[in-house]
């Protein structure tokens, strides 16, 4: 199964690094842009590592995280990895009917990637072919040039 499958549950006691992480994302943007500036000028690498950071995480560009919680009326972090579609929903039925549907398709996705292996290398396989009959056609005109002289 893919890594997809699984719900991430949010650890009870998160580290100190995801709780400043929450702290900023309650304060917005501004208090992201305040933390990375602050970071250039006390030690630029931890500037340039927050402005990698807010880019990677679309917290740069993207709607904040202020704005989706109130959108969504959920909490960021789910929002922000989007594995809820993943945790069961209570109806047994239905996440018979998901697990099976997504074994199926994962069953398929391997076996078309499986048929994209044997493709490249009949490719493959091929170009060889090919080389090898024109380095043969080439030593053959070699070793006749040679005998004509």
């Amino acid at each position: 199964m893919t890594a997809a499958v699984h719900y991430e549950a949010r650890p009870a006691n998160p580290g100190w690094l995801k709780r400043a992480e929450a702290w900023l994302d309650d304060r917005g943007r501004p208090a992201w842009i305040v933390a990375m500036v602050l970071g250039f000028v006390f030690f630029w690498p931890i500037g340039l590592f927050l402005l990698a950071y807010m880019i990677w995480s679309k917290r740069m560009f993207g709607a904040s995280c202020r704005q989706n919680r109130a959108r969504n009326r959920g909490n960021c972090q789910s929002y922000r990895h989007g594995f809820n579609a993943m945790r069961p929903s209570g109806n047994s039925a239905f996440d018979a009917y998901k697990a099976d549907t997504l074994r199926r398709l994962e069953d398929e996705q391997k076996s078309f990637e499986e048929f994209l292996q044997r493709l490249r290398e009949a490719r493959d396989k091929s170009e060889f072919d090919q080389f090898m009959d024109e380095r043969a056609t080439s030593a053959q005109d070699v070793k006749d040039e040679k005998e004509d002289a």
